[in-house]
């Protein structure tokens, strides 16, 4: 049997997940990365993207859909502040296609390069992600 840590898993509006865990893969900015037990600490932006988390060895990941945020892993485990955060489940082509279009504004009404480059790699993330759902 696999050792288990705490993770939690916070929106601005409500904790989304709060539980022990064998493994959470994570979207980092810098590419995905798996948090197991034991883990060094470490702090992470996290990119648009899957999250997906395993409670058991045996069972299936349970798989959410978070907008961006931050992973922290320190000795109570694993914290991920997550923008906004959809059980993937409940995460239809409708509501892709919604974030997708307001991502289009942001990069619409983006006024200065930074921000417009920011709203176009989100874009691009959310446009990925679509791909991948479609598959």
């Amino acid at each position: 049997m696999m050792a288990s840590f705490q993770f939690e898993l916070v929106t601005p509006e409500r904790l989304l997940f709060s539980g022990a865990v064998e493994g959470v893969v994570i979207p980092g900015a810098e590419g995905d990365f798996e948090v197991l037990a034991m883990h060094a600490p470490v702090m992470s932006t996290i990119r648009p993207g899957l999250i997906s988390v395993r409670e058991t060895a045996s069972g299936s990941p349970k798989r959410i859909f978070v907008r961006g945020g931050f992973a922290e892993v320190g000795p109570a485990g694993l914290t991920i502040l997550a923008e906004q955060a959809i059980a993937f489940e409940d995460l239809s082509s409708e509501k892709l296609a919604a974030e997708i279009k307001m991502a289009e504004e942001d990069v619409a009404d983006a006024k200065v390069d930074a921000e417009k480059s920011a709203a176009q790699e989100k874009l691009g993330q959310l446009r990925e992600l679509q791909r991948a759902i479609a598959n």
